[in-house]
């Protein structure tokens, strides 16, 4: 069973940037596909982006696409998501998974392992 844990959210500007990362223990990353989800107050969790084995495929939710990029670096078993032009819509609690094999989804029962979460605010 892999551990995921999830750092660097936070308090930040609207208009501002954050990185997250999603480091990993008790299994190599290297052989699976990687997600990004988030769960806002009162609202269901909803996918933000994915990414293949490789890194060389890439698939984003409409709602952040051109502003939020994912990428992996599979020799640190380390997920990212930077964030820019940040909006008070993006504010939630962002959890990283590790998926049951290579390909991205965008379902949250194609990812087996999830991390606890890092609280991200944007504020107005």
């Amino acid at each position: 069973q892999v551990q995921l844990v999830e750092s660097g959210g936070g308090l930040v500007q609207a208009g501002g940037s954050l990185r997250l990362s999603c480091a990993a223990s008790g299994r190599t990353l290297s052989s699976y596909a990687m997600g990004w989800f988030r769960q806002a107050p009162g609202k269901e969790r909803e996918f933000v982006a994915a990414i293949n084995w490789t890194g060389g495929s890439t698939y984003y939710a409409d709602s952040v696409k051109d502003r939020f990029t994912i990428s992996r670096d599979n020799a640190k078993n380390t997920v990212y998501l930077q964030m820019n032009s940040l909006k008070p819509e993006d504010t939630a609690v962002y959890y990283c998974a590790a998926g049951r094999d290579k390909y991205y989804t965008r379902s949250e029962y194609g990812y087996a392992s999830w991390g606890q979460g890092t609280q991200v605010t944007v504020s107005s």
